[in-house]
């Protein structure tokens, strides 16, 4: 029986989140070709489209970076390299605030104030970090480090989210977030209300509510959660979760109230982008 090479296992694990490999895996999974196959398109695709995309470049805003992270709806054990993959954008430095706490506590203390809020960033736009994203693509440090900052979190704001790839099935399913935000929602919050509460941005705040308005009028047109699910491209998890705050609604009359209010503002926002657009005339 051969020795385990933890370093090598890591390593593997970071490559298998990368643009490279996240292409292989689409091709893999959307077309059914083998690895030899989607390795031989991403070479083609490189050839061709490569020279010219240092033209086509974009700066990022200064601070962001941009990561190769596990979708979060994957299910925890799944080894990294079939995972989906999503890229998320973190704003890791934020201009002079940032400055400052450097100057004045230092490094671990930017560290451990950073690491909550940019796990829910990532976790906001559908994916999930590990030690090893934190470690070697956001603060160039070893995972020990970084598993310290976590401890030291843990003792000090036990109460305080942390969303990581190896802990979010501890706090609760990803999919809890977007089904509380939901309920805030009809419970009367205001989209500021929601994202300071939760942590969330506005624009992934809009995203589930969005969903889940759709998911709303899909089932009153008697889809099947299945068929839903497929509509929506979302797990069926997801679906189920919301189909069951939907049976809640039609119980409750400040419940509805709210949702006629999601309804209306999501219809009004299909209308302005239509007529943006062109094709609401």
């Amino acid at each position: 029986m051969g020795v385990r090479n933890e370093g090598r296992e890591e390593l593997l694990r970071l490559k298998s989140k990368s643009l490279d490999a996240r292409f292989v895996q689409e091709v893999q999974s959307g077309l059914g070709c083998s690895p030899f196959e989607a390795e031989a398109v991403l070479q083609v695709v490189k050839e061709v489209y490569f020279p010219f995309w240092d033209e086509a470049c974009v700066l990022s805003p200064p601070g962001q970076v941009t990561l190769v992270a596990v979708s979060a709806e994957e299910p925890a054990g799944k080894p990294v390299r079939e995972c989906a993959k999503v890229t998320v954008g973190l704003k890791v430095h934020r201009g002079a605030v940032d400055d400052a706490l450097l100057q004045r506590e230092g490094p671990q203390a930017f560290r451990r104030r950073r690491l909550p809020e940019l796990c829910q960033e990532a976790l906001s736009q559908g994916g999930l970090l590990t030690r090893e994203d934190l470690a070697y693509r956001v603060f160039y440090v070893s995972p020990r480090t970084i598993s310290r900052d976590l401890a030291w979190l843990r003792t000090q704001k036990p109460r305080l989210p942390v969303p990581l790839r190896s802990t979010v099935h501890d706090i609760g399913p990803t999919l809890t977030h977007r089904v509380e935000i939901v309920r805030l929602a009809l419970r009367g919050k205001t989209t500021t209300e929601i994202c300071r509460d939760t942590r969330h941005s506005p624009a992934a705040v809009a995203n589930y509510l969005s969903t889940f308005t759709r998911c709303y009028q899909l089932h009153r047109r008697g889809m099947e959660p299945g068929q839903i699910a497929f509509l929506l491209r979302r797990g069926p998890g997801l679906i189920r979760q919301y189909l069951e705050l939907i049976a809640d609604v039609e119980h409750d009359r400040n419940l509805a109230y709210h949702l006629e209010e999601l309804l209306r503002i999501g219809n009004a926002a299909e209308k302005k982008s239509a007529r943006g657009t062109g094709h609401g005339r």
